[in-house]
């Protein structure tokens, strides 16, 4: 028994190390550094809350980044979340070829976060790009999608909504755990598909949407790889997302110390809106256990 927990023991190490090693210490040494000033050449010099009152202060970069992340946040994650639910449940019905089709459908998530997909999709939206040429078809004029800060921050927004596919495996896991027999004790009341989705399949897979926004949410806070190769942060700093100035901060200007504290406050943040979001879970997330113990 005890050779076997040893040898049980040999097997979670790796993962242990893991994360002490890339995620427990870098987690505390970042908060350390957030009190400091350091530029990777010369030892930390602690400077107190200096940091941070610069950055809620005398930063109005700062303040411009943290608006643009929540424009991002607030235009991404219900046009993720929704597309991806529309998507499941279209590939819920049973008909012919319908797991290719869930495999064409899943395949972006797997490919949307990779550096070739955002230069692809910077050219796609180039001024003599896929997107324009179409819309020429049509007798539209070009749009400068990536010049023009009205129409850059929906380039980023729409690379993040395309890659749906792990929120829709999720969701067509869910709607697949729906009972067929509600569907059909509505069809004989006369409800139709529509008041059946609303009534029916949204109140049960509700848990499921909770813990995709959740999810999403907190991918759409740390969206670094769209901003940084499609727009660069612009134009006019419209797209320059709280990742991006936390990377430029710390790996272009080499402030360490203060891209340290800017890093926490994204951190932050992200607890703050998760907390806002399980507190409001309560008015509207449905839970089966919850019903029968009222019951």
């Amino acid at each position: 028994m005890y050779e076997n927990k040893r040898l049980g023991f040999l097997f979670v190490l790796p993962f242990v190390l893991g994360v002490l090693g890339f995620k427990l210490f870098p987690f505390v040494m970042s908060f350390a550094l957030s009190f400091t000033q350091y530029d990777v050449i010369n030892p930390p010099e602690f400077i107190g809350m200096e940091n941070y009152k610069e950055l809620f202060g005398a930063d109005p970069l700062f303040r411009k980044s943290l608006g643009v992340t929540m424009l991002f946040a607030l235009l991404a994650v219900p046009m993720r979340v929704g597309f991806a639910l529309f998507i499941a449940h279209v590939l819920n019905f049973k008909m012919r070829g319908i797991n290719f089709f869930r495999s064409a459908f899943y395949l972006p998530s797997i490919l949307g976060g990779s550096i070739a997909v955002a230069v692809l999709w910077r050219f796609i939206f180039s001024q003599k790009g896929l997107v324009n040429l179409v819309l020429a078809k049509f007798g539209i004029e070009p749009i400068s999608w990536l010049a023009d800060e009205h129409f850059s921050m929906w380039t980023i927004v729409l690379l993040f909504t395309w890659q749906f596919g792990s929120a829709m495996v999720i969701f067509l896991a869910a709607l697949q755990n729906v009972p067929i027999s509600l569907y059909e004790a509505a069809e004989i009341d006369g409800a139709s598909k529509r008041q059946q989705f609303f009534r029916i399949t949204v109140p049960l897979i509700t848990p499921v949407i909770f813990f995709n926004i959740i999810m999403q949410m907190v991918h759409a806070f740390q969206e670094f790889n769209g901003p940084y190769m499609i727009t660069e942060g612009g134009p006019l700093q419209s797209t320059y997302v709280l990742a991006l100035y936390i990377y430029d901060q710390s790996f272009r200007f080499f402030n360490l110390g203060y891209g340290a504290a800017l890093s926490w406050v994204l951190f932050a943040l992200v607890a703050l809106m998760s907390g806002i979001s399980f507190w409001s879970s309560k008015y509207w997330v449905f839970y089966s256990g919850e019903k029968e113990q009222k019951r």
